[in-house]
């Protein structure tokens, strides 16, 4: 079982940054991809940007130039970088991880999320 804490929202004007931690605990072992999601009231759950085991990262076309998804791999956390911000980028921030548990040729992939942080971005 993988636990994941997210920190670091919060309210920020527009034009402002604000950078979000998240840690993973508990059993981290064969944790692949990490990545940061968001959610609005009435809306989908959406990609904002992830990280592969490898390092292959992608980004949604709206934060692209923007934000920057990075991962300390020895300390289990993920960070997200977020500049330039906008009133539309205002939403809670969830931390997800997927993480690859047995044999190659029994391999099961997990899912994990964390409990999200509100980012609020006043115009």
């Amino acid at each position: 079982q993988v636990q994941l804490a997210e920190s670091g929202g919060g309210l920020v004007q527009a034009g402002g940054s604000l950078r979000l931690s998240c840690v993973a605990s508990g059993r981290t072992r064969g944790i692949d991809n990490v990545g940061w999601y968001r959610q609005t009231p009435g809306k989908q759950r959406e990609l904002v940007a992830g990280i592969s085991g490898g390092g292959t990262t992608n980004y949604a076309d709206s934060v692209k130039g923007r934000f920057t998804i990075t991962r300390d791999y020895a300390k289990n956390e993920v960070y997200l970088q977020m500049n330039s911000l906008k009133p539309e980028d205002t939403a809670v921030y969830y931390c997800h991880a997927d993480q690859l548990v047995g044999p190659v040729e029994r391999v099961v992939r997990y899912e994990y999320w964390g409990q999200g942080t509100q980012v609020t971005v006043s115009s």
